[in-house]
This record gives C-alpha cells, sequence and structure tokens, in this order.
C-alpha cells in the first residue's frame, strides 16, 4: 500500500514545475503593477493605497495556492489552521511596523 503512493508521489513530482513559474510570474507582474502605481503618482493617495493593498491580497492568495499548496492537505483542518497562522503573522507584522513607526524618535 505504502509503495503505491510513494510511486504516485514521484509521478507528480517528475514534471517541470508550470505551476510554480507560473505563480512565480503572477507574483513578479503584480509587485511591478504596484510599484509603478506607487511610483508613477498616477492617482491620489488614497486609491493608490486601496489599490496596492487590493494587488498585496491577490498576491498571497496566488501565493498561498501556487507556492504554499493550500488544496493539497491530508485535513481541511490543517488548511484553516495554517491560514489563521499566516493571517495571525501578517498582521503582527503590519500592526509591529505601524507601532514601530508610530513611536520612532
Amino acid at each position: 500500500m505504502h509503495e503505491n503512493e510513494n510511486q504516485i508521489g514521484e509521478q507528480e513530482h517528475a514534471g517541470f514545475p508550470w505551476k510554480q513559474v507560473i505563480g512565480l510570474l503572477l507574483s513578479l507582474a503584480l509587485t511591478f503593477l504596484a510599484l509603478w502605481i506607487a511610483v508613477g503618482h498616477l492617482l491620489p493617495v488614497q486609491p493608490t493605497i486601496a489599490i496596492i493593498v487590493a494587488l498585496a491580497i491577490f498576491q498571497a492568495f496566488i501565493q498561498l495556492f501556487m507556492f504554499m499548496h493550500v488544496t493539497e492537505g491530508t485535513e481541511p483542518i490543517h488548511q484553516i489552521l495554517g491560514i489563521v497562522f499566516g493571517i495571525y503573522v501578517a498582521f503582527a507584522v503590519v500592526g509591529g511596523t505601524l507601532w514601530i513607526l508610530a513611536y520612532q524618535l
């Protein structure tokens, strides 16, 4: 039984990683689009921030599905816990950054 599972796992990983390449290209495109919008001063500040946040959220979902294999878990509870932990870390980093910036010398 375990031999069949190992053979299936080896066959899935034998091909070229198109999924990761597409995810990388999409992530790079979204990053450069956000940079172009921010540096180009094309829009007022509030719409620029809203667009950058929307692009960041979209990029986070791309990375979750393309690189972190959210859909390839054994049990749904592990996927949910991973997503919740990722959201916690993101808020901790952003909140900590804003806290440090608010009390800078």
